[in-house]
């Protein structure tokens, strides 16, 4: 297991957030905010949803934005401890690179029970993200047994020659995407199936493209890893993807009223 803080102490996740009264996705997060805290041991507080919308309406936040349209605004942590804690830690998105660039780090170890939450060890993540930078990269992807499993903010997809997108498996450590969850179908219908997959190393280097995505960075295309061009970017994957994204950033807004 990874050394530092106890990765049972607490559930969270990272949403996108409209400066004001509205979050993106709202429900889906919540869902998997309680799925997490199930398996890492804990019930959330009654009356949760309410009371993060009560804070989120109680914070006090001025910085503008800085990111396009194609990114939402701001982003909330929301984190729920084992006692009942609720936080709220708003923070302006970042801008991205037209092309990304990403290296490759060993994946940190934990317990089965942990692996593939988000949980209150969450700092060989933010190892990874250090490293990427120290390494004038914007990302790192997590590698376990000559395997992506993961990203350091985010989920990889490939597209492959058979004409399928393929993402990490959950079982084998990665996140329940709440931004895959929502393109996902939209993706299927424009006629790109997609599915979990063992990403491995040689089916990276045969992809056509690969993206990663995530709540705040929204669809972004990989152009290349360790130094490696992966494919060709902004393609046909990435288009897709950024349709149905955007599609979702415009309709896909909810308050507390939207949940009642």
């Amino acid at each position: 297991m990874s050394v530092g803080h106890d990765p049972y102490s607490e559930a969270w996740s990272t949403i996108a957030w409209d400066g004001e009264d509205k979050l993106l996705a709202a429900g889906l997060h919540f869902d998997r905010l309680e799925r997490h805290s199930r398996r890492l041991g804990f019930d959330l507080p009654d009356g949760f949803r309410e009371k993060i919308f009560i804070y989120l309406s109680e914070t006090k936040f001025s910085e503008s934005p800085i990111v396009t349209a194609q990114q939402p605004p701001y982003l909330v942590k929301v984190g729920i401890t084992s006692q009942g804690v609720i936080s709220i830690i708003p923070r302006i998105n970042q801008p991205w690179p037209n092309i990304l660039s990403a290296i490759t780090v060993a994946a940190p170890q934990w317990d089965h029970t942990v692996r593939g939450t988000k949980h209150g060890d969450w700092k060989p993540y933010l190892d990874a993200r250090d490293m990427a930078l120290t390494n004038k990269a914007d990302i790192s992807l997590l590698v376990e047994n000559n395997a992506v499993i993961d990203g350091d903010r985010c989920m990889p997809i490939l597209l492959d020659l058979d004409g399928f997108a393929y993402h990490p498996r959950v079982d084998e450590g990665a996140l329940d995407s709440i931004t895959l969850e929502q393109i996902k179908e939209d993706l299927e219908n424009a006629g790109i199936p997609i599915r979990p997959a063992r990403i491995t190393i040689p089916l990276i280097l045969r992809a056509k493209e690969m993206i990663v995505i995530g709540s705040g960075m929204g669809i972004q295309s990989l152009g290349f890893i360790d130094g490696r061009k992966i494919g060709s970017p902004r393609g046909k994957l990435y288009n897709i993807a950024m349709s149905c994204w955007l599609d979702k950033l415009s309709s896909a807004w909810q308050s507390i009223e939207d949940l009642s």
